[in-house]
Order: structure tokens, then C-alpha cells, then sequence
């Protein structure tokens, strides 16, 4: 483990039995997430961002590899061992509303890890509470409100407050953005930006939005089918994508710019993405894939998995014919939309 790594994430595997039939989910993945920083993960649904999240709270148990947190393997531990560790790992999930007791106001909300944990008194908890709830901007009314009583970005903000108060090491948002309005998607970012610059939190930033990536995160993992096609550094991965996934993915992103607008080329992927349970051969992405096509569909991307290459720029990409994107995209009119022009959109 690196001097400034937080997590490590090695070999990953869950796979699971669905009406007998075997679901490779997460089907052998390499993350790491640096200390106070924040690695954004994308990809289509189904991919499996989820159930490395779960996996990494451990809501979901492993099938094989490791997740080493600060030096220590959360895929081997007891539940009697993981409850220490909890409290330094923390989630935010999607749903605001689904996420809270209906039947608990906030300060009660708030303050249930901290009883679990035996944290405090009566009265410190309820210092806490309220200092808790200051810091995601609520004001201190909510306390006796309900979840129901709130709006969608009042009920993620005390499921933010909720995922802090034991002061955990890393926060893992399961696309805590996704099911709010766009001008509180924002405010949510910048939420979350701050409380990363004032404590030194690391985060594991899970969105369909590339826009959110681009401004929360550090660096980004684009996932397909239970596999990495690539990561890096935000800025390389958004500006110079090296895996064709990744500039689909990148060309489907609408730019606020009608000129820069008219000139891109869209990459429309065909065919439906295959079953995690009957995943291809060799690449997984090689039946949708408009860089074989274009090079004439060589029977390696069918036949071999494709194994972790460097990338000029920093990060990996699994391709074999990675060389090509930018050769094959310049040809063609490039859809890729540069780092600076990048203001958001939906995947």
C-alpha cells in the first residue's frame, strides 16, 4: 500500500445466484482511493458501481479479492470485527426519502449512530447533532421535522450530516445527486467540495453525471459490464480518453454550447449491453465497439481479455488497440469534448 493510499481495492468479485443462474456483478476490479481525495466512478446501469459500493460498507459480502482499508482487508473481517470499522466508512445513497425513517425526525435521525456507537451523552449528542446539522446548511427547525416535511435537497442533506457524524475517513456517495433538481445537484456538489477541503475526507463518488465527476472528482474509473475499461486523472480521462467506451460515453454528454454542439459527432452504441450473467468473451465491450468495427473487427477483441496498459497522461485503460481512439476519432470528426467546454450531462 502506497504512503498516501486510503483504499485499495484488489481483485474484487461479487458474483451471485438469481433464480440459479450465477451474476458476475463486480467481476474482478482494481481501485484506489487516495487519501483526502475523490475517485468518481461511471458507467451505464448494471455495470456494477453499486455493488462495489455496497461491497465496500460491506452491506454485500465479497465472493473473492481484497478491500484494504487503511492497511486492513474489510473482505475477511467478522461482522463483529467490521462494527469499528464502520464507523470510519461511511454511505449516501440515492434516495433521500427512502434512505430516512419516516417515522423519526431529524435530531433523532441524526443521533442514532451516535447512540449505536455510544458516543457522547444526552447532552453532547445534542451539540453534535445541531453542529451537525450547521455544517449542511439546514436550519436548526429541522430538527423536529420529519422526512416527509422536507424538500428532496433538505432530506440528502441530513443523510450527509447523518454519514458525518461519526467523523468517518471516507464517505461513499451512491449518486447522491441523481434524484435531485439540477439547481440543487449543485449545491449538494459544492456541499460536499467543502466538507472535503475543511476535514480531509476521501470520497468514492458514484454518478451517472459527468458534470458532477468532472468537478468533484480527483480521478474516474469508467466501468461496462463488471470490468474497468479505464482510469486516471480526471482532466487526462475527460480530455484524452483512451478507451472507445470512454469517448462514447463522452460523446453522449450534451455541451451548453450550440456552436461546439453542431460540430461534435455523436458515437451511438448498438445493441443492448450483454447479461452480467453471460458476459463475452475477450473484451466484454467488443459486441458494441466502434473502434473494432472501424479496424476491421480483429478476433483478438472476441477471443483475449484485454490486459492493463499505461496511459500517456497517467492511469490504465484495457484495450488492445487503445493506440487507435484518437487516430481512428480525428478521421472521423472527434466527438470528444475538451476538459474546459465539459458543463454537464446525463449519461
Amino acid at each position: 500500500m502506497t504512503e498516501q493510499s486510503l483504499l485499495r481495492i484488489r481483485d474484487l468479485k461479487v458474483h451471485y445466484s438469481r433464480r440459479g443462474v450465477n451474476v458476475r456483478a463486480v467481476d474482478g476490479i482494481d481501485l484506489e482511493i487516495v487519501r483526502g481525495k475523490t475517485l468518481g466512478l461511471v458507467g451505464e446501469s448494471g455495470c456494477g458501481k453499486s455493488t462495489i459500493a455496497k461491497a465496500v460498507v460491506r452491506l454485500v459480502k465479497p465472493t473473492s479479492g481484497r478491500i484494504e482499508f487503511d492497511g486492513i482487508d474489510l473482505a475477511t473481517l467478522s461482522e463483529r470485527d467490521l462494527r469499528p470499522m464502520r464507523s470510519r466508512i461511511q454511505m449516501i445513497f440515492q434516495d433521500p426519502y427512502s434512505s430516512l425513517n419516516p417515522r423519526m425526525n431529524i435530531r433523532t435521525w441524526i443521533e442514532e449512530p451516535l447512540k449505536i456507537h455510544g458516543l457522547g451523552d444526552r447532552s453532547q449528542r445534542v451539540l453534535r447533532v445541531r453542529d451537525l446539522i450547521d455544517r449542511v446548511g439546514l436550519p436548526r427547525s429541522v430538527e423536529s421535522r420529519y422526512p416527509a416535511q422536507l424538500s428532496g435537497g433538505q432530506r440528502q442533506r441530513v443523510g450527509i450530516a447523518r454519514a458525518l457524524a461519526l467523523d468517518p475517513d471516507l464517505l461513499v456517495a451512491d449518486e447522491p445527486t441523481s434524484a435531485l433538481d439540477v439547481s440543487i445537484q449543485a449545491q449538494v456538489l459544492a456541499l460536499l467540495a467543502d466538507i472535503q477541503r475543511d476535514s480531509g475526507l476521501s470520497y468514492l463518488f458514484i454518478s451517472h453525471d459527468l458534470g458532477a465527476v468532472r468537478q468533484l472528482s480527483h480521478d474516474i474509473s469508467v466501468m461496462y459490464l463488471g470490468r474497468l475499461c479505464e482510469t486516471g486523472p480526471t482532466q487526462r480521462v475527460l480530455d484524452r480518453p483512451a478507451h472507445p467506451y470512454t469517448v462514447a460515453l463522452l460523446s453522449a454528454a450534451p455541451v451548453p454550447d450550440p456552436t461546439i454542439e453542431a460540430t461534435r459527432k455523436r458515437i451511438v452504441l448498438t445493441g443492448d449491453p450483454p447479461s452480467p450473467a453471460d458476459p463475452p468473451s475477450g473484451c466484454r465491450f467488443h459486441p458494441r465497439c466502434w473502434l473494432r468495427s472501424a479496424l476491421g473487427s480483429p478476433e483478438i477483441c472476441a477471443t483475449t481479455d484485454p490486459p492493463a496498459a499505461a496511459v500517456l497522461g497517467g492511469g490504465l485503460v484495457h484495450c488492445h488497440f487503445h493506440d487507435h481512439v484518437s487516430d481512428v476519432t480525428a478521421n472521423e470528426g472527434t466527438p470528444i469534448v475538451a476538459f474546459s467546454e465539459l458543463r454537464g450531462g446525463a449519461l
